[in-house]
């Protein structure tokens, strides 16, 4: 497999992806992270690769996975306030949001979180509480559970993980 940035004309095969993604959580007990709001718009998508911070997964060529990526300091306004718990540290973090992948291949998801550690070596991701799938992933990735947070875009709170070299 391999990473690269997004480009327009991977914006259809992306919201393919993130199609499937909302059916898979929903068909494993996570229906209301992404399903009721068709979680993530295609105006989001759009922006972020315009901005550069969209990121695909290939497997022989063929787009199998997505993710967004940007690495800076104090990058993720949600994460200023965080609950039950503390982050790691304080330096300068990369930070993966919307991963998905269309199920095609194993390992999709390991993958693209591994890439975006190799980049900047502390990386910072949340998800829904009912996501068992990706807390299983972080958790065998390595990632600490460091709290909760919340987003703006409802009112479920999230589980906060970190990771960093040592």
């Amino acid at each position: 497999m391999e990473i690269r940035k997004s480009g327009p004309d991977d914006l259809a095969r992306i919201m393919e992806i993130y199609a499937y993604a909302r059916a898979f959580m929903a068909s494993h007990g996570n229906p209301g992270q992404w399903g009721p709001t068709q979680w993530p718009p295609e105006a989001l998508i759009r922006r972020d690769i315009e901005q550069g911070d969209s990121y695909v997964c290939l497997h022989e060529g063929r787009i199998v996975g997505v993710f967004y990526y940007v690495f800076g300091e104090d990058i993720e306004p949600t994460y200023r306030h965080i609950e039950d718990g503390a982050w790691l540290d304080d330096s300068p973090y990369g930070v993966v949001h919307r991963v998905a992948g269309d199920g095609s291949v194993k390992g999709i998801g390991s993958f693209c979180l591994d890439w975006a550690f190799r980049q900047c070596g502390h990386l910072r991701i949340d998800t829904h509480g009912d996501n068992v799938v990706m807390q299983g992933l972080l958790k065998k990735l390595g990632f600490a559970h460091c709290g909760t947070i919340h987003v703006e875009e409802d009112d479920d709170p999230r589980l906060a993980y970190e990771k960093r070299s040592a």
